[in-house]
């Protein structure tokens, strides 16, 4: 792969070194493209073809299918991850006494839905890390007979940690407990096959890994659940023959459709169709490689620069995201911008996450910048 080429890509390379993937990702030059040309259609067109645009969404569908290995219909188009995590906390049927089980630094938005649960008895038990890490084992022992439900990130916000989706996976069958993933940090610069995963439920927004506009996401879940879910914000189009407005009928779509309830964000969903044919066309396997020989080099110069790298580097557990310890983050984080470098702070740590896109000479540009304070 020619990654210098693949520069050609992104309009954000000719002002700004950007290391902030893992908050908003500058967009493609094909998605802007996409949302450009979409604009201009609807200006000229209005609904006029409105078929045309429906058939481009299924075409969306299918990409996404493939980046998770998926069939087509067990994904539904979301507007942000909250909205999938949603589905799932308030869809599941709770009995009181259950619990829920979560890591202690997870991102709110895998937070608050669980949290909203207390008032129907539904605990949310909080496992903390262990300096950036999670352990399997204290994630089995919060686990117990009324837990009902695991939710982890593929990759924890703040500190850059890769869950072992497998293993926790498969020690939540073991217990007949259901696992939920919110993706948003890993999917489109990590391999994650759904079939491959021992896991139920899956939701990512498109605007940070997956370079692609905000307020168009992904919700997947594994078929089996689909009428254990109880609906909720169900609409005109969660129905068969949605589009035959005169005949109202409520039989629920047999698949993730169900919860499309209305009409989409038909612009920001063209818009991450576009950077999935990019993603796709290179291969996340490659894409994950490139990202992780980048942090790995930049993890190298920290080390030789005296910085103190937080997050983990061990095969498995490392990620897009480096977390780096520096006396004032924010004067940091200042510094990297007036020199043209975007990176960002979570945790009150230096958070720099490159994609595959991004450059050695860059990443040489931001350690410089990160030790000129010192």
């Amino acid at each position: 792969m020619d990654w210098t080429e693949l520069r050609r890509e992104f309009p954000v390379t000719k002002r700004w070194a950007y290391f902030d993937h893992a908050a908003v990702a500058p967009l493609t030059e094909r998605a802007r493209r996409t949302l450009t040309e979409y604009a201009d259609e609807l200006a000229n067109n209005g609904d006029v073809h409105d078929s045309d645009h429906v058939r481009r969404v299924e075409e969306v569908r299918r990409r996404a299918a493939q980046l998770l290995n998926a069939d087509p219909l067990d994904i539904a188009f979301v507007k942000n991850t909250s909205e999938g995590i949603g589905i799932v906390a308030e869809g599941l049927r709770w009995r009181v006494g259950d619990n829920v089980v979560t890591a202690e630094d997870e991102y709110p938005a895998n937070l608050y839905p669980w949290m909203n649960l207390a008032e129907r008895g539904v605990e949310l038990r909080r496992v903390p890390s262990r300096e950036g890490r999670i352990s399997l084992d204290d994630l089995r022992s919060a686990i117990d007979g009324h837990t009902r439900l695991v939710s982890l990130s593929f990759v924890e916000y703040a500190s850059g940690f890769r869950n072992d989706l497998f293993a926790v996976g498969q020690m939540c069958r073991e217990k007949g407990v259901l696992f939920f993933v919110d993706a948003i940090q890993g999917l489109g610069v990590l391999p994650l096959d759904v079939q491959q995963m021992p896991i139920d439920f899956l939701a990512a927004d498109g605007h940070k890994w997956l370079l692609s506009p905000e307020g168009a996401g992904l919700f997947w879940l594994r078929r089996e659940w689909i009428d254990q879910l109880h609906p909720v914000g169900i609409g005109w189009n969660s129905v068969l023959d949605s589009r035959n407005f005169s005949h109202v009928e409520f039989r629920l779509k047999p698949h993730a459709g169900r919860w499309e309830s209305g009409t989409l964000n038909v612009g920001g969903i063209l818009g991450l169709g576009a950077s999935l044919e990019l993603l796709l066309a290179i291969g996340i396997e490659a894409i994950a490689e490139r990202v992780l020989y980048l942090t790995d080099y930049f993890c190298e110069r920290c080390r030789q620069a005296g910085l103190q790298v937080y997050s983990s580097r061990r095969p498995g557990e490392a990620s897009g995201i480096v977390s780096v310890l520096v006396d004032d983050v924010g004067a940091v984080v200042q510094r990297c911008r007036e020199a043209g470098i975007v990176v960002n702070q979570r945790a009150g740590r230096l958070r720099v996450s490159p994609h595959a896109y991004n450059s050695i000479e860059e990443l040489d540009h931001l350690v410089a910048q990160i030790g000129a304070g010192s």
